[in-house]
């Protein structure tokens, strides 16, 4: 395997004594995709940050190819770029927005054909776009014109925070084709945050879930908040919008989140043998990952989802289709609390 592009080490990132990431440690693979998910404020936009070296973390190491690397360091600044939720437009013309990297850089050999060349990955003619002014954009080819402007460096991570977020649909089809071009041209390694799950488990490599600051799996498990209640002698759980009740292991506190990872989906009136949990649900949506050619389940249960991954011969033999009624099957003593 390759030495990673990334290593973190120990880190730990505050703003005012308030602990907003805590990573004990974590790699990723260059050329990789990687997704980050999770709800707002759980610390997706802080990392991309960290990563992109415009902050310096509070405690530990950052370690990009090998080397231990410093905010706006020389050794990473000129292969490592971001692009922010709400991405800057210097007002100036679009020209002169996507070219301003490579002056950074010194790089001034054929600048018009690079901005050109740029332009056409995110879907806008050259012709067009080249010297119109930065107040004569839609949001969406604003964002495009923000794209182009780090493609346009061949960088070895692009970083992008919410790309496609409030912004039309076919601006934000133009973003995610151009961005994938970037691995498949140049080997760039993509890091993406966004609140658009499927997209991401399509075409990622690994994903990252946060909650709170804290990496706390894949994404396929479900967070389930309190309150909770004793629902009856020693047991404790939750009532769903359903009526049926979420049984769980004595939580903590009351307010206490619970993560849940299904066992298995099977056909609807399963019968329980086990001192697993059983509950019934309505198949929502079926998903064939990308990397591993698994086909994951989201099944809604009361007002929640939850995903099982399932092969293809456990699809065939379960006849999965969305809103077929289903029986999911997790054990309480697996549950998490956060």
């Amino acid at each position: 395997m390759n030495l990673p592009i990334y290593e973190i080490q120990s880190l730990k990132h505050s703003y005012e004594n308030t602990t907003v990431l805590e990573i004990e440690h974590l790699t990723l693979q260059p050329a990789s995709i990687v997704g980050l998910i999770g709800p707002n404020g759980s610390g997706k936009s802080t990392l991309l940050r960290l990563m992109g070296l415009v902050e310096r973390p509070s405690r530990g190491n950052i370690i990009y190819n090998n080397r231990t690397v410093e905010p706006f360091s020389d050794d990473a600044r000129f292969h490592i770029t971001l692009l922010p939720q709400e991405p800057f437009l210097m007002k100036r013309s679009v020209f002169k927005n996507v070219s301003y990297g490579l002056k950074l850089r010194g790089n001034t050999n054929g600048v018009l054909n690079q901005v050109k060349e740029a332009l056409a990955l995110v879907g806008l003619p050259s012709e067009d776009f080249i010297h119109r002014p930065w107040y004569a954009l839609s949001g969406g080819e604003a964002q495009r014109v923000a794209l182009a402007a780090r493609l346009v460096l061949k960088p070895q991570v692009l970083l992008l925070d919410e790309p496609t977020a409030s912004i039309d649909a076919a601006s934000a089809q133009l973003i995610k084709e151009a961005s994938l071009r970037a691995r498949q041209k140049w080997g760039t390694t993509l890091i993406v945050a966004s609140h658009d799950w499927q997209w991401l488990y399509e075409v990622c490599d690994e994903i990252l879930h946060l909650f709170k600051g804290k990496i706390i799996g894949t994404g396929r498990e479900t967070i389930v908040f309190g309150p909770w209640n004793e629902v009856a002698t020693g047991k404790w759980g939750k009532t769903l919008a359903d009526t049926q009740v979420l049984q769980v292991p004595k939580p903590p506190n009351k307010e206490a989140a619970a993560v849940i990872d299904v066992l298995s989906v099977s056909e609807d009136g399963a019968k329980k043998t086990t001192d697993d949990i059983i509950l019934r649900g309505t198949v929502a949506r079926l998903t064939l990952e990308r990397n591993t050619d698994q086909i994951f389940a989201t099944i809604i249960v009361g007002t929640l989802p939850f995903t099982v991954g399932l092969t293809q011969q456990q699809m065939k033999e379960r006849a999965m289709f969305p809103g077929k009624t289903v029986s999911i099957r997790y054990h309480p003593d697996q549950i998490k609390w956060l």
